[in-house]
């Protein structure tokens, strides 16, 4: 099954830039992935590349591609990150979000993780078909019912590193279907964007890459203060099932001659 990906990742008005993203694929299988150092905690991006580069390695150095060898891999991230707190007093408490896709090229069948607040979304025809819910007190408060509460969205009960330990959500497995897309990025990419705005973007491209660039530069004129990342991955040809061009969508994302 044909499949492309594009990737950023930009700095924002932050200090440091404490968001990875990460790729490995052959033809067997793929994972892409992001991690977002917690804010406010020394280590952030120590932990971000830790988790990454363990993660990556995990899956590169076993030749079984399974939910079941994901989940082993994630776990020993989160094994590795808290050695490593442990080893430097300076960084006891480096934690990280994640979000990352798997996919197995040869089943043709995909599933997902994630700890924190960055995000997978899937979709289908050109609209969301799933994503992941927040590890955050902002999503189960509007889970609850209540809007505009003014709480930070930072403020995470769940990431790699933190203490108590709890386990990263995994999907269900999902058979891929021709013209999937898929969008893994974190927290200062889609809060910046709707999910309608992402799929208007799908829907005036003609390529993977296109569709990203779309996004970050309606990004890029919103007031955006966080590092921004995102890995874009098409399925077959999107484009053909989704190209359904308007004015409207163009309306937001192209820059107003005036």
């Amino acid at each position: 099954m044909k499949m492309m990906f594009a990737s950023r990742c930009q700095q924002g008005m932050r200090d440091e830039n404490q968001d990875r993203t990460g790729a490995k694929l052959d033809e067997h299988k793929a994972c892409f992935l992001v991690c977002d150092g917690v804010a406010g905690i020394p280590g952030g991006d120590m932990a971000a590349q830790l988790v990454r580069d363990t993660l990556l390695g995990a899956l590169q150095d076993n030749e079984d591609f399974t939910p079941e060898v994901t989940c082993e891999a994630v776990k020993l991230c989160q094994r590795v990150l808290l050695d490593a707190q442990g080893k430097n007093p300076n960084f006891s408490r480096m934690s990280t979000t994640l979000a990352a896709l798997f996919i197995d090229r040869e089943k043709q069948c995909a599933w997902w993780a994630h700890a924190g607040d960055s995000r997978v979304y899937h979709f289908r025809h050109g609209a969301l078909h799933q994503v992941t819910r927040d590890h955050s007190l902002a999503q189960q408060l509007r889970e609850a019912g209540y809007e505009n509460t003014g709480i930070n969205s930072n403020l995470l009960y769940n990431a790699l590193g933190v203490e108590p330990a709890k386990p990263a959500t995994f999907s269900d497995v999902i058979a891929l279907e021709d013209g999937d897309a898929f969008l893994v990025c974190t927290d200062g990419f889609w809060l910046n964007l709707t999910t309608e705005e992402m799929e208007q973007a799908l829907r005036m491209v003609n390529a993977c890459e296109e569709w990203l660039a779309l996004m970050e530069q309606a990004v890029n004129r919103s007031v955006k203060s966080d590092n921004l990342s995102a890995l874009a991955i098409w399925i077959g040809e999107p484009q053909e099932a989704t190209l359904l061009y308007s004015q409207a969508d163009a309306a937001r994302f192209l820059p107003s001659r005036y």
